[in-house]
């Protein structure tokens, strides 16, 4: 078994091909994303395939180490991931090929006027091991 990542985007990916910004859709075509995502988790978790998953709240900081005895610091120059990742689900599965598979499936969420987005979902297999420094 091997662990992927299914990243879903806000921004930064290409566009998809219903291409409606959620916040232009009506609480009905969200309330039918959402148990559309919610449904393909629990099919995968009966299946062994789900591992987690979660979409995110819009707000957020970047924080990092400033020194010894200094507070942490927030923001920076930095692309807000908060405008860029809506959510994101891991799996473990046997082969890429299911990866893809799923990450298929998934991407026919459906989105506004109930048609699927198809949407492009970033998919990104575990670090199983630390990489290996040849020289």
């Amino acid at each position: 078994m091997a662990k992927y990542l299914l990243l879903k985007h806000y921004r930064g990916a290409p566009a998809a091909v219903n291409d409606v910004p959620m916040d232009r859709w009506s609480p009905e075509e969200i309330a039918a994303h959402v148990q559309y995502m919610n449904d393909f988790a629990a099919r995968l978790e009966k299946a062994g395939e789900f591992v987690d998953g979660q979409a995110l709240a819009p707000e957020g900081a970047w924080v990092r180490y400033d020194g010894e005895g200094r507070p942490p610091v927030t923001d920076g120059p930095f692309a807000e991931t908060k405008d860029l990742i809506a959510g994101w689900m891991i799996i473990d599965v046997d082969s890429y090929e299911r990866a893809v598979e799923l990450a298929g499936e998934l991407s026919a969420a459906p989105g506004a006027g109930g048609k699927p987005i198809h949407e492009w979902l970033e998919l990104r297999p575990f670090l199983t091991a630390p990489p290996t420094i040849t020289e």
